[in-house]
C-alpha cells in the first residue's frame, strides 16, 4: 500500500487530475511525469504515443508505483489497451469514466465532446459513450486553440470568448444538454465554455471533465484491489517534467492550484 499513485501526461495539463485525486485521496502519495519535452501528443500517430506512454508507464511502475492513471486523453484513447496489457497493477484512463457519468446525464441522447484533434479523430469517446447508451447521437468538435490559452491563463475574456464561440456554433440547432471535455486544459475554460454552450443552445448544458470521474474511478479500483493508504500514512507528491522550460513553469500554478514546492527534470 505504501507505494505512489502514478499519473502521467503529456504535459502539464494532466495536473488538474493530479490536483483532483489529491484532494479527493489526501493519504495517497502521487508520482506526476508530465512530458512537456514531447508535447503535445495530439498531433501525433497512434503508434508514436503508445510508444511514448508504454516508456512512461515501465517508468512509474520502476519507481513503484501501485496503480497508473492515464492523465492525458490522447493516451487514455490510443494506450489504454496496451498499458493494461503490459502493467501488472490497474490501469485508469480518462475517457471511460466520464463517458459513462455523461450517458447517465444526457436527457435529450445527444452529447457533444470537445478534444484535440487526435482525441476526436481517435473515437474513442464514441465507442466508450455507445458502450453505455448504444443509441446516443454523439457530436465531436476539435478545438486546439483551448490548449494555448490555458496554457497562457487566458481564461477569460474577449479573445477565450471569440474562440469558444468560433468552436461551440456547431452545437447551434442540436439537442446537446451534455458536453464531455475531452481534454485535461479544457477545465480551466469551463466556466467560459459553459456560458457559450448554454447561449448557443438556448438550454443549459452540463459540462463534464474528466478528473473529477477518473478520480472515482481511481478510488473504487484502489478499494477493490486493498490498496488505500490507512490515515496518518506520510504523504510525499512528486512532480516530474521532461523539460523545464520556463514556459511550463509558469503554468504549474494554474493546473494544479497553488505552486508545486518542487519540480524535478527527468529524463526518459
Amino acid at each position: 500500500m505504501d507505494a505512489p499513485i502514478g499519473v502521467f501526461d503529456s504535459g502539464i495539463g494532466g495536473l488538474t487530475v493530479a490536483r483532483r485525486i489529491v484532494d479527493r485521496l489526501p493519504h495517497e502519495s502521487l508520482l506526476y511525469l508530465g512530458d512537456t519535452a514531447r508535447v503535445p501528443y495530439g498531433n501525433k500517430s497512434p503508434e508514436t504515443v503508445r510508444r511514448y506512454s508504454l516508456n512512461i508507464a515501465r517508468r512509474l511502475r520502476a519507481e513503484g508505483a501501485k496503480a497508473l492513471v492515464i492523465a492525458c486523453n490522447t493516451a487514455s484513447a490510443y494506450a489504454l489497451e496496451a498499458l493494461e496489457d503490459a502493467m501488472d497493477i490497474p490501469v485508469i484512463g480518462v475517457v471511460e469514466p466520464v463517458a459513462a457519468v455523461a450517458a447517465q446525464r444526457t436527457q435529450t441522447g445527444m452529447v457533444a465532446v470537445l478534444g484535440t484533434r487526435g482525441t476526436v479523430s481517435s473515437g474513442a469517446y464514441v465507442r466508450a459513450l455507445h458502450r453505455h447508451a448504444p443509441d446516443l447521437e454523439i457530436l465531436g468538435q476539435a478545438c486546439p486553440l483551448f490548449v494555448p490559452l490555458a496554457e497562457e491563463g487566458w481564461t477569460d475574456g474577449e479573445v477565450v470568448e471569440l474562440v469558444a464561440r468560433r468552436y461551440l456554433e456547431v452545437l447551434r440547432g442540436t439537442q446537446v444538454d451534455t458536453l464531455i471535455l475531452g481534454c485535461t486544459h479544457y477545465p480551466l475554460l469551463a466556466p467560459v465554455i459553459g456560458r457559450v454552450a448554454a447561449e448557443v443552445t438556448g438550454r443549459e448544458v452540463a459540462v463534464l471533465d474528466s478528473a473529477g470521474a477518473t478520480t472515482e474511478a481511481l478510488a473504487q479500483v484502489l478499494s477493490a484491489a486493498g490498496l488505500f493508504e490507512p490515515a496518518g500514512t506520510q504523504v510525499m507528491h512528486r512532480f516530474w517534467m521532461t523539460d523545464l522550460a520556463s514556459s511550463f513553469s509558469d503554468g504549474w500554478s494554474r493546473f494544479f492550484g497553488e505552486q508545486l514546492q518542487t519540480v524535478e527534470h527527468v529524463d526518459l
